[in-house]
């Protein structure tokens, strides 16, 4: 009975590798029954057309773009204009020492309307580089877009690639479920003869119990995959998809550039957006210059004793200077905040790219691995299969135990899962080189 627990924890060990990209299985309610096959091509297409969790992102742009124009305006003149109408009292005169009151009729009717333009010509730069931080947040935007867009199909490839996998298993499993029936049923015959042991029968049952419940378990967890997928690319609960075996164009030889990482370039724009801010602040101890120009239409005329029950209009333009004196001694500190945020963002960009080199070599080795690794799994595919033909026809002619014929069908059953992964893994391995270098 030791082989028969030796088995089981070797199935064991096969389901839970079944879960190297999928989340616990749960059994799930009706299975899906529209068959509908999908590329990975095909499901990325899917994913950036359906996928709620870029739409968000799609909105995020749009918002971005609207304020680059809104800095913008920061370039065009201000413009007020007033008007208004008003009910003027009677005035009031009294000598110095509040005596010898008197009533000083006003016209009751005031008005009052005023036009007013000015136009900044400097700001030390703070508009420009106000401009120039919107634009770089519009980017950032779109950057976050492609990381999110990026991370999804690097999540549906591994949801993809798994059902794959559990697919193929479950292949697996039907035909070594088919094959222990045919042997038990062989050892049932023998028994019926007394040229077996009621204890080998009782192990190969066991053996099938267990079988049958591993291809349960593959079952529910194909259901699970499938829901995450269907529900991610946004097509209807009763699809069952069928992926197709993925293919690479051409095997890499040598690891992809970090050029194109989202994660780099945000923290590029990072430096770049601290590095306006910095001009901004900096702008503070430059002085200010704005064109000016207004026009003024005031009636009744009040600062006249009595009162001038008359319009009065006038306009005036020039150019005017502002210089805030207390930024000879506050902005300094800003100043240097200022320089440690961008030295702090450049030292976080540093980290980031040597952190995904190193991430991108090490994958690199492991994608190579890959391929040694089928070679040696399809070669131990068939040595159990050549093993297990051996046994079973000395078995059949009775020159073989039962625990012979379990030890070659253990062998065969695990040599072909692991054939099944190793496949399985070149796929997954190539696609993560291109997830971490953004170009997936």
């Amino acid at each position: 009975m030791n082989k028969i627990f030796l088995f089981i924890m070797l199935l064991c060990t096969a389901l839970c590798s079944m879960g190297a990209y999928a989340q616990p299985s749960v059994k799930t309610g009706r299975a899906p029954f529209l068959q509908q096959r999908i590329t990975i091509d095909e499901m990325f297409a899917l994913a950036d057309q359906n996928s709620k969790s870029l739409r968000h992102h799609s909105t995020a742009i749009n918002e971005a773009r609207e304020a680059v124009n809104v800095a913008k305006n920061a370039r065009l003149p201000d413009i007020d204009a007033s008007l208004s109408f008003s009910y003027l009292g009677d005035g009031y005169l009294t000598d110095r020492n509040f005596s010898n009151g008197m009533t000083a009729p006003i016209p009751s009717f005031g008005n009052n309307f005023a036009l007013e333009v000015s136009q900044v010509i400097y700001a030390g730069g703070a508009i420009s580089s106000g401009i120039e931080i919107a634009k770089l947040q519009e980017r950032n935007a779109q950057l976050g877009l492609e990381a999110s867009r990026n991370n999804i199909r690097f999540q549906l490839v591994g949801y993809y690639l798994d059902l794959f996998k559990q697919q193929n298993l479950l292949q697996v499993y039907e035909k070594n479920i088919e094959q222990t029936k045919q042997v038990l049923h062989d050892i049932q015959a023998k028994g019926n003869e007394g040229i077996v042991l009621k204890n080998d029968i009782t192990r190969y049952e066991l053996l099938l119990a267990n079988l049958e419940l591993a291809r349960t378990q593959i079952q529910n967890t194909v259901a699970i995959l499938n829901n995450h997928l269907v529900t991610m690319l946004g097509l209807p609960a009763d699809v069952q998809l069928n992926p197709q075996m993925p293919t690479v164009e051409a095997r890499l030889t040598a690891p992809p550039p970090i050029e194109h990482s989202p994660d780099l370039k945000r923290l590029s724009l990072a430096v770049q957006i601290n590095e306006h801010q910095d001009k901004i602040i900096k702008s503070e101890r430059l002085p200010k210059l704005a064109l000016f120009a207004g026009n003024h239409l005031d009636g009744p005329i009040t600062i006249e004793v009595p009162p001038v029950n008359k319009n009065l209009n006038y306009w005036y333009a020039g150019i005017g200077i502002n210089y805030k004196l207390s930024s000879l001694y506050t902005t300094h500190k800003a100043v240097h905040k200022s320089k440690f945020a961008i030295q702090r963002t450049k030292e976080q960009y540093d980290d980031a790219k040597e952190q995904t080199e190193l991430a991108i070599k090490a994958d690199y080795i492991r994608y190579l691995e890959t391929y040694e690794q089928v070679k040696t799994q399809q070669k131990s595919v068939e040595l159990a299969n050549q093993n297990y033909s051996v046994v079973s026809n000395r078995y059949k002619n009775d020159m073989a135990l039962i625990t012979d014929m379990l030890d070659a069908s253990n062998a065969k059953l695990s040599a072909e899962v692991q054939l099944s992964n190793a496949q399985i893994n070149i796929i997954f391995n190539y696609y993560k080189l291109l997830y971490i270098s953004g170009t997936l």
